[in-house]
């Protein structure tokens, strides 16, 4: 073969690779669909395996934002069309009872992530007590799969589960700020009333009065606070949290019905540091 015909052979097959080489620069492979989440555990029957993820990878006591895919066990594919419910279960020594919780539901703009929450209200000293149990249907079939998890004590007070004066169970948990900040903080708080052992529905339109104050500094409080009331677009009670420092603050509450009568709590006064209800920040 001549020179000619050789070098414009060359000359392309060089081309053909830089272009090749400039496209693979520009792939940017599909982000996978948990990244930022870390897998809590993997709950098995013979069919399917569900994966449990969070932001910090394990439960705790309070408030629980749950993600969760289906994956096919046959040939590890995830599941994009399930219909889920869930019941968590704490064994007592006499007696069994569920808590608070909201089912999962398809996440929008996602292929293959369910999201919904449970509140713990409580756990053993070694996170053991709990179990989880997964009904869900596919393609108009049924399964159940179920088995123990670890639940952990959370280092603060986010949970506050008692006896109201009307002699009803309730559940109060604070749902954020998860990363408070010196200044204004979106305040959320979920209610809920024990109808009885299996079920925990939301309380609606109660006031929580909040009083932030911080024990250690003299038990100052700080401004701009306001009452949280309920929001019925998520079924939980908002107000305007107001921190001043860091450091360890007790979030005072006393939670009022719809007829203004006091189930819970107590002004704090020079005589009464702290209310019998409240919920603890630190940051």
């Amino acid at each position: 073969m001549k020179l000619k015909y050789i070098l414009p052979i060359l000359f392309l097959a060089l081309a053909t690779v830089a272009c090749s080489s400039d496209e693979n620069d520009d792939y940017t492979p599909p982000t996978s669909e948990v990244d930022g989440l870390q897998l809590i555990q993997e709950l098995s029957n013979d069919t399917h395996t569900i994966e449990l993820y969070n932001q910090s990878g394990l439960f705790y006591t309070g408030y629980n934002n749950i993600s969760l895919r289906i994956k096919n066990r046959s040939n590890n594919e995830y599941v994009e069309d399930a219909s889920i419910t869930w019941m968590p279960m704490m064994q007592m020594p006499t007696m069994q009872h569920s808590c608070p919780k909201t089912n999962p539901e398809k996440v929008t703009g996602k292929n293959t992530i369910y999201q919904g929450a449970i509140v713990y209200q409580m756990t053993n000293t070694d996170g053991s007590g709990w179990s989880l149990m997964f009904d869900y249907t596919i393609d108009g079939v049924d399964y159940v799969v179920s088995d123990t998890i670890t639940v952990m004590q959370n280092d603060n007070q986010n949970v506050s589960s008692f006896m109201g004066t009307d002699s009803s169970r309730y559940v109060v948990a604070i749902i954020e700020p998860e990363n408070p900040i010196i200044g204004n903080n979106d305040l959320v708080v979920g209610v809920y009333k024990m109808e009885n052992m299996m079920s925990f529905p939301v309380v609606e339109n109660y006031i929580l009065t909040l009083d932030p104050r911080m024990p250690g500094m003299g038990n100052h409080t700080s401004p701009n606070n306001t009452n949280l009331t309920f929001n019925a677009a998520d079924n939980k009670y908002h107000a305007n949290l107001s921190l001043t420092m860091t450091g360890y603050w007790v979030l005072n509450l006393k939670l009022m019905n719809v007829d203004d009568e006091v189930i819970k709590g107590e002004d704090v006064t020079d005589g009464n540091e702290q209310s019998s209800l409240y919920l603890e920040l630190e940051f």
